[in-house]
Formats: C-alpha cells, structure tokens, sequence
C-alpha cells in the first residue's frame, strides 16, 4: 500500500481550500486566503519527494480545518460591506 499523495488529492485539497476560502465574509479575510493558497500552492507545484508532498499535503489539511473554523467566527460577527464589494452578491 503506497502512503504517497495522487495528484487527484491533491487538486481536490486545493479546490477545497478555494472553495472554503471564498467563503470568508470579510473581503480582506476572503481575499488575503485565496491569495495565501494560491501562492503556496504555486510554490510547491515543482515537489517531488513524496515525503515532503505529504508533508505539504497534512499541513494543507490543517489549514483548511483552520479555514473552516475562521469561516464560522467570521460568520457570527457580521460587518458592513467594503465599497469595493459589489453589494449585489
């Protein structure tokens, strides 16, 4: 039984965390996540020690547990709009 990480998780954690990520309500929140695993992501595309890809995977888990719970804090103190926001969403 192999422990190293597909590229199928891996694309699917990655979509997990943009997909959670856009569920900041804060536009600053929101957007400093997308850009974070964004660029994390990019930064570790050239990987090829399957130890460090599982490392890199765990740590990916533990932040969107860390995402989703900022999420639900965030949703519980709800602010005013930015103007830069379209207010139609």
């Amino acid at each position: 039984m192999s422990s190293g990480v597909t590229k199928m998780q891996i694309l699917s954690m990655y979509k997990l965390l943009m997909r959670e990520s856009q569920k900041f309500p804060n536009y600053n929140f929101r957007s400093y996540a997308l850009r974070k695993v964004q660029d994390a992501f990019r930064a570790n595309k050239t990987l090829s020690d399957p130890k460090l890809v599982k490392k890199e995977f765990d740590y990916a888990k533990e932040n969107l547990g860390i995402i989703r719970r900022q999420v639900v804090i965030g949703d519980m103190y709800s602010t005013e709009k930015l103007v830069i926001e379209n207010i139609n969403q």
